[in-house]
């Protein structure tokens, strides 16, 4: 049986916490966009999972934690502070707004809408 966009995205989300960079990789279609909106977007699946590898490298895990979620059809929106856990200890707390579109059981945009000022100032 097929998820719903909705059972996806929280699935997705869950992972975070543990990542495995193959794992996340597979929520993508092949000609997908992610844009981290303070940033250029990544095209591709090949581009997003370079960028999840990286992300992840200093990381013990990304705790997403989710306030709401919504969905419309194939769109699923949540808002969300996403906890940060360095593996040296530090943990940030990032109040982000995402957004989703999934077609045939696979994330084919992802736009994430956040204030950059607070992980780059976290980590100076």
């Amino acid at each position: 049986m097929e998820r719903t966009p909705d059972d996806l995205v929280t699935e997705f989300c869950t992972l975070w916490a543990a990542p495995d960079t193959a794992k996340l990789t597979a929520f993508f279609a092949e000609d997908a966009v992610y844009h981290n909106i303070p940033m250029k977007p990544l095209r591709g699946r090949a581009a997003i999972e370079a960028f999840i590898a990286a992300s992840v490298r200093d990381y013990d895990g990304i705790d997403f934690i989710v306030h709401s979620q919504i969905s419309d059809g194939q769109r699923v929106m949540n808002e969300r502070t996403d906890v940060l856990r360095r593996k040296d200890g530090v943990s940030v707390r990032l109040p982000v707004m995402g957004v989703f579109e999934v077609s045939d059981d696979r994330i084919v945009g992802w736009r994430d809408y956040f204030d950059l000022a607070t992980v780059t100032k976290a980590f100076d």
